[in-house]
C-alpha cells in the first residue's frame, strides 16, 4: 500500500513539473510586441544596413575626439536621450534648455550634437545674429528660444548641411546622424537611426510624445518629408562653429 501511494505521488510530482514546463514554453512562444526586447538579450525585430549590402558612412570628423565619428555620435545622442523617454512638453524657458526629462522634437538635436561636442544652441544663435534676414520667422534674435524652432533649425541645416534624397527609397541615401525633417507648416524633426525595416528603410529617432522613440516613422507615411540633411563641420565657418562646454 506504502509503495502505491509513493508511486502515485512520483506520478503527480512528474506531472506537475511537466505541466509548468509546458507553461514556460507557451510564454515563450507568445509573441512580443514589436520593438520590445527584454533587458539583455539580443532579439531585435529590425535590420540593419549589412542585412542590404549596404556600407555604413562615417564621418572624416570626431570634433569631441572620442573615437566615434560625428555621424554615429549624432545617432548615439539621440537615442540615448530618447531612452531616457522625455515627456513632450513646450515651452519657453530661461537660460533656452528646458528642464531635464522635458522636451520636444527639436531638444533631441541638440541633445545629439552635444554628444558629438557641439553646442548647436550657440552655433545657431551665432548664425542668427550675423545673418537675421536669412531666418524669416526671426524679427528680433532671442537666444532662449530660437534655437528650438524647426524653422529656423531647416534654415540653418539649409545652409550649412549636405542636401540629400527625400525619398526614403533610396536606402543607400539615408544613413545613421542625418537630420530629417517633417512639413511645411506644422513642422517635425529627427535623427535619422542605424536601424532599418525589412524594405530597408531608416527607422527615425524623435520625439512627438509617442511610446516609441525610435521607429519606423519614414514608412508610416504621416508627415511629408521635407528635408534630409547631413552635418559637416567644414562647412561651417570658424566664427559660428561652436564646441560643447556644458556638463
Amino acid at each position: 500500500m506504502r509503495q502505491k501511494k509513493k508511486a502515485r505521488t512520483a506520478s503527480l510530482i512528474v506531472l506537475a513539473i511537466l505541466l509548468a514546463a509546458a507553461a514556460a514554453a507557451a510564454v515563450l512562444l507568445i509573441r512580443r510586441p514589436e520593438g520590445v526586447t527584454p533587458k539583455g538579450q539580443n532579439e531585435k525585430d529590425y535590420k540593419e544596413a549589412r542585412d542590404f549590402q549596404l556600407e555604413t558612412v562615417k564621418s572624416p570628423v570626431d570634433y569631441d575626439r572620442d573615437g566615434i565619428d560625428d555621424y554615429r555620435d549624432l545617432m548615439l545622442g539621440a537615442r540615448a536621450d530618447q531612452e531616457n523617454a522625455p515627456k513632450y512638453r513646450d515651452g519657453y524657458y530661461d537660460g533656452g534648455y528646458p528642464p531635464e526629462g522635458e522636451g520636444v522634437c527639436t531638444d533631441v538635436i541638440w541633445h545629439a550634437f552635444k554628444a558629438a561636442g557641439y553646442s548647436l544652441k550657440d552655433m545657431v544663435d551665432k548664425d542668427i545674429a550675423a545673418r537675421t534676414e536669412a531666418y524669416p520667422e526671426v524679427e528680433t534674435p532671442d537666444p532662449n528660444i530660437d534655437f528650438r524652432r524647426v524653422k529656423n533649425l531647416r534654415v540653418f541645416f539649409d545652409t550649412y548641411g549636405i542636401p540629400l534624397s527625400l525619398d526614403p527609397a533610396q536606402i543607400d541615401q539615408w544613413q545613421p546622424g542625418d537630420l530629417v525633417l517633417f512639413g511645411s507648416g506644422r513642422q517635425h524633426i529627427g535623427i535619422v537611426s542605424d536601424r532599418r525595416n525589412a524594405e530597408g528603410w531608416t527607422y527615425v529617432i524623435h520625439n512627438t510624445g509617442q511610446k516609441n522613440r525610435e521607429e519606423d516613422y519614414l514608412k508610416q507615411g504621416k508627415m511629408e518629408i521635407t528635408g534630409h540633411y547631413r552635418f559637416d563641420a567644414s562647412r561651417i565657418p570658424p566664427e559660428v562653429l561652436v564646441p560643447w562646454n556644458g556638463d
